[in-house]
């Protein structure tokens, strides 16, 4: 049986999902344009916030089904494939540009998540 949007969300309701979208994106965007700085120098910050909606609505979305340890590996690795994807378009770069920017960004999310959660313990 199919779990419904809410469980794996903190709290109830259409205000807790919106909040926890928001929240997720501007990780994403936030790590990703730390990364595309880093990698490619000045940039807008736009094509960031742009290409962090999709991993950011995929990772929403397949966290309620991540309860094993194979399950989690597929959620991360289609996370990361719509990043790819999703940061390609964004920034107009070819899949050889993008594979380190991608690989950047998620070294910031994993350092930034890590140290987030070590100062607020959101587990």
């Amino acid at each position: 049986m199919v779990a419904p949007l809410q469980a794996g969300l903190p709290g109830a309701g259409l205000v807790a999902i919106v909040v926890t979208a928001l929240v997720t994106w501007l990780f994403y965007a936030v790590t990703l344009h730390l990364a595309a700085t880093f990698f490619v120098g000045d940039v807008p910050t736009q094509p960031a916030a742009a290409a962090a909606l999709a991993p950011a609505v995929v990772s929403l979305l397949l966290q309620q089904y991540a309860g094993s340890g194979l399950l989690i590996l597929v959620s991360v690795l289609a996370t990361v494939a719509v990043d790819f994807a999703a940061v390609s378009y964004a920034y107009g770069l070819e899949w050889r540009s993008t594979a380190p920017l991608v690989a950047l960004h998620v070294a910031f999310a994993t350092l930034l998540g890590f140290a987030l959660n070590n100062i607020f313990g959101f587990v």
